[in-house]
């Protein structure tokens, strides 16, 4: 996930010098209240100092559902990264608080030690494995060309050529699509994509497993269904500063037992009705 919000290393930079000269921007606390300052374990970025502090900051956006959201837009932060979030804490013994940030912000709020990590679904890719440091996954997502149900026409995506997929022109699934011959409908988003598809009016749409998987779980919708998916999958995990060796290494310690125990499984199913996180 989240490549559809990849921030350029260019961009990183500029919004770091924007916020040192206009100070920081808004940010909720685990209460949704504002935060006036870090909690204590931020800026340590080490296994110890949130040992000491009893508390581990995470990152994260709050309006970004299923993965971390107040439900009616008031109620607890809540949302798989945050459950998952929580149940890291519960391994390592300590308190886990939220600041809640815009996703435009969030990695310069790493950068000047807002808090120890980001948990928002960022994807592992090459420049930002340049700059920060990654937990194991715990998110595996790949692409996946979503049809009307009785449609079996289409069961990979050489069979897209010729066909109208609903895309979002902003995305990296419209070139998906594009590159395999389809012609492109554009759209804004997923709602618009369902409902061109159900009309009739496409013959498909290409997205994220995990956006589908949510939708259908939402929804309980079963008049679509994955016609094919992508050899490439994206990988979303816990980012920290770069330095933060040994606390990186006890997160991955504690969504390894999360994983032998089953409670990774178990949050998956929650949210998606099936397991993302392998």
């Amino acid at each position: 996930m989240r490549l559809r919000r990849f921030v350029p290393l260019s961009l990183l930079l500029a919004v770091g010098m924007v916020l040192a000269a206009c100070g920081e921007p808004a940010e909720r606390g685990t209460d949704g209240k504002a935060a006036s300052k870090p909690a204590a374990s931020a800026g340590a970025g080490t296994l110890a100092a949130v040992r000491k502090a009893g508390v581990l900051t995470v990152g994260t956006e709050g309006t970004y559902r299923p993965f971390s959201f107040h439900e009616n837009g008031t109620g607890p932060l809540t949302g798989f990264d945050v459950e998952i979030a929580r149940a890291v804490g519960e391994k390592l013994g300590v308190k886990v608080d939220f600041v809640e940030t815009q996703w435009d912000a969030i990695f310069a709020g790493l950068d000047s030690a807002r808090f120890d990590v980001i948990g928002n679904q960022v994807s592992i890719n090459p420049e930002r494995e340049a700059r920060y440091a990654f937990s194991t996954p715990y998110t595996v997502s790949p692409g996946v060309v979503v049809t009307k149900k009785d449609d079996d026409s289409i069961s990979s995506f050489a069979d897209l050529k010729g066909k109208t997929t609903a895309q979002s022109l902003t995305s990296n699934w419209y070139e998906l699509a594009k590159n395999a011959g389809a012609k492109v409908e554009p759209i804004e988003g997923w709602a618009q994509a369902v409902a061109l598809l159900k009309q009739g009016r496409v013959d498909a749409t290409v997205n994220d497993n995990l956006t589908f998987l949510d939708w259908q779980k939402t929804e309980k919708d079963d008049s679509l269904k994955i016609a094919a998916t992508t050899d490439d999958v994206s990988h979303n995990a816990f980012a920290f500063r770069k330095g933060s060796d040994d606390l990186v290494a006890a997160v991955d310690k504690a969504l390894a037992d999360l994983a032998a125990d089953g409670t990774l499984a178990q949050i998956s199913q929650k949210y998606f009705g099936a397991d993302v996180t392998k």
